[in-house]
């Protein structure tokens, strides 16, 4: 199963922003530990139409714009308080947990925490609409 198949397998659409989320985290950390920059926000959204496209599944460009955005935080999180060598692990991991049929307790781990930012992010959101 290629990477792109296993992110597009989740069955509802909040499955499928928290995998997009952690693809494009395990992405922008494999970037930054092999060329030390980060991918910019507009890198991550059209990366994520690219995904979405090849199994015929499209998001809005503000939600895939709002995915970037959380998948940047979850990577700068992680190489924020990773060793160098600890961070290329966890990326590594993070890449071949990319394929459901690897098993990894670091995936499951950052999968939680993509949940919840993306959880928070909607809360977030949910607050600033004025009340009718």
């Amino acid at each position: 199963m290629s990477r792109e198949n296993a992110l597009l397998s989740p069955a509802t659409d909040r499955g499928l922003s928290i995998a997009l989320i952690f693809a494009l985290a395990a992405e922008r950390l494999s970037v930054y530990y092999s060329h030390d920059q980060w991918l910019k926000e507009g890198q991550g959204t059209t990366l994520a139409a690219d995904w979405l496209a090849r199994s015929q599944r499209r998001l809005p460009l503000a939600e895939r714009r709002q995915l970037s955005a959380l998948s940047e935080q979850l990577a700068r999180q992680v190489a924020d308080t990773l060793s160098r060598e600890a961070g290329l692990h966890t990326a590594h991991e993070m890449m071949e947990a990319l394929d459901a049929r690897y098993e990894s307790e670091i995936g499951r781990t950052l999968m939680v925490e993509c949940e919840r930012l993306l959880d928070s992010a909607l809360a977030d959101q949910a607050s600033s609409i004025p009340p009718r």
